[in-house]
């Protein structure tokens, strides 16, 4: 346990150094959005398309243990708008906070963190869960909010809603990735080094821009911040692990990647959603930063305990 907590410190120090950094205005809030920038649309792209390159379809998409952290999340999905309907909350805010409960920062955190402590052999189960989040789930969200507030649905949705999917670079990159995969065409040297070393650059990056935007939120609402940070690092995983042992018999070291997946803090994109639909800002601000924080202790004893 204390082997995997000094293995995972170095990820919250940099997590750390950049909240400081940003804090104290040495980072200041337009620098964190450019560095964000850089690692969403270069070293992470970087990092992802690498990893797709050198995979399969079959060896991301794992029918059971897709279908257990869909199964996962669909139960604390239900779970968080069940408890916003009984607080009296409109189905915007409900969903809202359904999608805070289940959406983890996997492109930023899991990604660099997971693949780098657990091997090369969890990539495709960690890209799993991103595709999951970035596909199911985001329409998802776009879907229920759209129909909340038009009471239709518009047959312009879909291409919406495909159209910022083609244009999200993380879900570009992974397909980009497969696509150049199935030709059977080994990378050339040089680009192979160039990705590798802009790829490098994504972990140290996206910690510090973690850190640093933390610094942008709030810890208001505590009371159901802290529910939906209690949520996603407890109940998420808890769902996720029952679903891939107990009902899909997912492979024991998948299931364990799957279950530490579902233990990363609520992922900052959710923040920019919330914005984006003026719905619930201060919440999941909170939640964020509340999670972030206490995922310092409780994710390394989920990595111990279910991948050691």
């Amino acid at each position: 346990m204390l082997a995997v907590f000094l293995q995972t410190l170095p990820f919250f120090a940099i997590i750390g150094l950049g909240y400081g950094a940003g804090k104290i205005g040495f980072f200041p809030p337009e620098a964190t959005a450019w560095l964000t920038r850089f690692v969403f649309y270069f070293a992470l792209s970087a990092m992802l398309f690498n990893f797709a390159a050198s995979m399969s379809l079959g060896d991301i998409f794992e029918p059971r243990a897709a279908a257990a952290y869909l199964w996962g999340c669909g139960v604390v999905y239900a779970i968080a708008l069940a408890v916003g309907f009984l607080r009296g909350r409109p189905l915007t805010e409900a969903v809202m906070e359904a999608h805070t409960a289940v959406i983890g920062n996997t492109g930023f955190l899991g990604v660099p963190m997971l693949v780098l402590l657990l091997g090369a052999q969890a990539a495709g189960t960690v890209l799993l869960v991103l595709v999951i989040d970035l596909i199911v789930f985001s329409s998802l969200l776009t879907i229920v909010i759209t129909l909340a507030r038009e009471g239709r649905l518009s047959s312009k949705l879909p291409r919406v809603i495909g159209l910022g999917l083609a244009k999200n670079p993380m879900v570009a990159s992974m397909a980009l990735g497969l696509a150049w995969s199935a030709t059977g065409l080994g990378l050339p040297a040089p680009l192979s080094a160039t990705l590798s070393l802009l790829g490098a650059a994504a972990t140290p990056g996206a910690l510090f821009a973690i850190g640093a935007s933390l610094t942008n939120n709030r810890a208001e609402r505590l009371t159901v911040a802290g529910w939906l940070s209690f949520a996603k690092l407890v109940l998420h995983p808890a769902a996720v692990g029952f679903a891939a042992l107990a009902i899909f018999a997912v492979d024991p070291f998948a299931a364990g990647v799957l279950i530490c997946a579902a233990a990363l803090p609520v992922a900052g994109n959710v923040y920019i959603l919330a914005q984006h639909y003026g719905i619930a800002v201060a919440r999941v601000s909170a939640a964020i930063l509340i999670s972030t924080v206490i995922s310092v202790a409780t994710l390394p004893v989920v990595i111990a305990q279910f991948t050691g």
